[in-house]
């Protein structure tokens, strides 16, 4: 097993002071989130509803879940039951899904809008326009038990630095557009998720202040 507290503690003293780090445990066994745990590492993502009710079933009641996965609704129940923050709300049937679950559950619950910038034809998410245009501030006001906390990303999977550079600038700069339209005086509405092991000293760069990582961390997944 890879020296998980060496490696997280070493990833901490590398990220600026005001970036967040997700540690990216899903596939990853509960002894292996204990590790990073105990060398003081408190936010954890997974993408799995099961796994993630499992391991906080299992694990330290003041982990903070984050779901980072593709998120089906008929999913939403058990990960609104376990998770603080959802970063992956690609379309309205999906967030309005979140709030109805989050209001019989009596929870409020932080989302992330994820947007599509990159090249690949499989990411989820809405690209910079559309949800520009989908979110308003009529529609912030008809959520009852969600709170929109910022944006998540991610770059095109290319060696070209400049493209990834570009892709993270679309989503800050799509980030500030929404913040000025519809979050102006909301200081919930502040995280910029993007950047993972390879890329995230590029992400920090242009302007985001959440960054999930996990091979960096626990190695390579094990499946």
């Amino acid at each position: 097993m890879p020296d998980i507290k060496t490696n997280i503690r070493r990833l901490r003293s590398s990220i600026p002071e005001g970036v967040e780090l997700v540690a990216v445990s899903k596939f990853h066994p509960a002894v292996a989130l204990m590790e990073a745990y105990d060398a003081g590492q408190r936010i954890f993502g997974e993408s799995r509803a099961t796994e993630l009710s499992a391991k906080a079933m299992e694990l330290p009641k003041d982990i903070e879940w984050h779901f980072i996965g593709h998120l089906q609704t008929n999913k939403v129940k058990k990960v609104v039951a376990t998770a603080s923050l959802i970063h992956s709300i690609d379309s309205e049937r999906l967030l309005r899904a979140v709030d109805d679950e989050a209001s019989k559950l009596g929870r409020r619950i932080g989302v992330l809008l994820q947007l599509h910038v990159a090249k690949e034809e499989t990411k989820f998410g809405f690209t910079p326009d559309e949800l520009l245009e989908f979110v308003t501030p009529k529609l912030v006001a008809s959520l009852k038990s969600v709170s929109i906390r910022g944006v998540m990303g991610m770059a095109s999977n290319v060696d070209d630095e400049e493209r990834i550079r570009e892709d993270f600038r679309k989503i800050s700069s799509t980030f500030r557009k929404l913040k000025t339209a519809c979050f102006p005086s909301d200081m919930g509405f502040s995280i910029i998720s993007m950047g993972m092991s390879h890329d995230w000293p590029i992400a920090v760069d242009e302007g985001g202040n959440m960054i999930r990582v996990g091979t960096s961390i626990f190695g390579e997944r094990e499946y």
